[in-house]
């Protein structure tokens, strides 16, 4: 009777599994700072992504760590940059997997920040048009969707036109509408090698007091032609995530950031959780404040629980 009368379901559909690519072969590294979360190399794609279909599991999102790293982060928008080439791989053995590429600069520039540095400051609109540029070869790779997570002003509208022109109208953005300047991402850095060798992302990124910034910043991006809209981080950010649902008709985005992962992690090591039990009320209470989908480190081991307690 009580799972007749549930308000809130959790389902596998709503899952999105991350994965870092890396350069080289018959890599496998572990990321320190987030137990179970691997950094890959293209030939042992086809493994991971076998497991990830087989749990269900329809859609992924890809971060790629590159070789070489420059001011501009001219690895992002190489035609054969490795999310472009970790893409067509996908898609050509798996081409109903929904395939999400991360859209951002940081993993590929020197200094770590998500734009082009002039006078030791980012420049928002000269940082538009390499985003752009990423974007379009993220497309022509095979990406399924467009996912840009820089937070510079004008991004959205910005990648749209240029999709539009290059011949990808049907393309969607599911824009990182409001991200803030959170401390629970420090694994991530670790994960994608994205730490900024100088200052933070403050002037770019969400102070996380401000609760009508995130309303604007949403209505912004739908103005622009998002698709969808990412709220991240997720857990602290509940109440973030039902204001945005409350006023606008399209999918909604948690992303369940590293630190909410790592933290869950390390409690269930020391044996001072419940892992299974923990993780599936988190993500139930992302679901109860409004989201369609979750980006979440744990949509394997989500996954297969799920289907232990049909």
């Amino acid at each position: 009777m009580r799972s007749m009368v549930r308000e809130t379901k959790l389902h596998v559909e709503d899952l999105i599994y991350p994965i870092f690519v890396v350069e080289g072969e018959n890599k496998r590294n572990p990321v320190q700072s987030m137990p179970g979360v691997e950094q890959l190399s293209l030939d042992l794609l086809k493994e991971e992504i076998n497991e990830i279909v087989s749990l269900g599991i329809n859609s992924i999102i890809l971060f790629g760590v590159p070789e070489s790293k420059d001011e501009v982060g001219s690895e992002a928008y190489h035609e054969c940059g490795i999310v472009q080439r970790a893409t067509s791989q996908i898609k050509e053995q798996f081409p109903d997997l929904v395939v999400i590429a991360d859209t951002c600069l940081c993993q590929y520039t020197s200094h770590g920040h998500c734009g082009v540095i002039e006078d030791g400051y980012v420049d928002n609109d000269a940082s538009l048009s390499l985003l752009v540029k990423t974007a379009i070869s993220q497309a022509k790779a095979g990406a399924d969707i467009i996912a840009p997570s820089n937070m510079m002003d004008g991004f959205v509208i910005e990648i749209r036109k240029g999709l539009d022109e290059a011949g990808f109208k049907e393309v969607p953005i599911m824009s990182y509408a409001v991200k803030y300047a959170s401390a629970f991402y420090g694994p991530f850095r670790d994960a994608a090698h994205s730490s900024p060798q100088f200052g933070d992302r403050k002037t770019y990124q969400m102070d996380p007091a401000n609760r009508k910034e995130a309303l604007r910043e949403a209505d912004s991006d739908i103005e622009e032609g998002a698709d969808f809209l990412i709220i991240k981080p997720a857990l602290s950010y509940l109440d973030i995530i039902r204001d945005v649902k409350n006023r606008s008709l399209l999918p909604i985005v948690a992303y369940n950031v590293s630190g909410e992962y790592s933290m869950i992690k390390a409690a269930s090591q020391k044996g001072w959780i419940n892992e299974q039990q923990v993780v599936l009320e988190m993500l139930t209470s992302m679901k109860r404040a409004g989201v369609d989908l979750i980006i979440t480190y744990f949509a394997k081991d989500a996954a297969r629980w799920l289907k232990e307690t049909k």
